[in-house]
């Protein structure tokens, strides 16, 4: 799936991946992760990563707290440590008065915030995001680009997104990566005031990258 992909993401950079189905941007992501251990090639990261999916999957037998606490399972902290890392994340993502709640009383988008604080309750170096939006409306998905936004200016950590919108990736990233064919076709340096959506060169030169077809209105905005 993967040919010669060669990627550096380095602390404090947000870096998105784009491309068609089957391009390998999922893979790349499953192997930082460390979930697909089935390829040739060095991967060196810093620290372990978290990763956020498009499906929250949270557990949902245990309540938003208890979801968030999971996120401590791979790294040493004392138990004290642990009550208050869950309770200052919760209180980060706005969940600070819903931690005894369960994940069928969450909305779609309080449900990413919980799946977003079990990543960020660790402390990640990287932190790994595929979809994680996808599945949410338009306006709570502008205000999840915010809210990430501001976890990362306030924590400092590298972020590698994969996504299949354009505007998203150009909302968010520094530097866009489109893959085919599971290696870099072309890297777009994005000079956009951050959080704005993408402007008319950003846009038609990504679009071309893509090879989608596209018109005057695609990337008139």
């Amino acid at each position: 799936v993967l040919d010669g992909l060669d990627l550096e993401i380095p602390r404090g950079d947000i870096v998105a991946l784009l491309g068609r189905s089957g391009s390998g941007k999922s893979t790349a992501l499953r192997i930082l992760a460390g979930l697909d251990r089935d390829y040739d090639g060095k991967v060196v990261i810093d620290g372990a990563p978290s990763v956020v999916f498009q499906d929250a999957r949270l557990l949902p037998w245990r309540t938003v707290a208890a979801n968030v606490l999971h996120g401590l399972n791979r790294v040493t902290v004392d138990r004290g440590e642990k009550a208050s890392r869950v309770s200052r994340i919760l209180d980060e993502v706005g969940l600070g008065g819903r931690g005894d709640a369960y994940p069928g009383q969450l909305s779609g988008g309080q449900a990413q915030r919980t799946s977003l604080a079990r990543a960020l309750v660790a402390e990640p170096e990287l932190l790994l995001l595929d979809e994680p939006f996808g599945a949410l409306d338009a306006l709570t998905r502008r205000t999840m680009h915010k809210l990430l936004l501001r976890l990362w200016e306030h924590h400092g950590f590298g972020v590698l997104l994969v996504t299949h919108d354009v505007d998203e990736a150009v909302a968010l990233a520094d530097r866009v990566h489109v893959l085919d064919g599971g290696s870099v076709a072309h890297t777009e340096t994005i000079d956009d005031p951050r959080g704005r959506g993408a402007t008319a060169h950003h846009r038609r030169s990504l679009l071309d990258a893509l090879g989608v077809e596209h018109t005057e209105e695609d990337y008139s905005i």
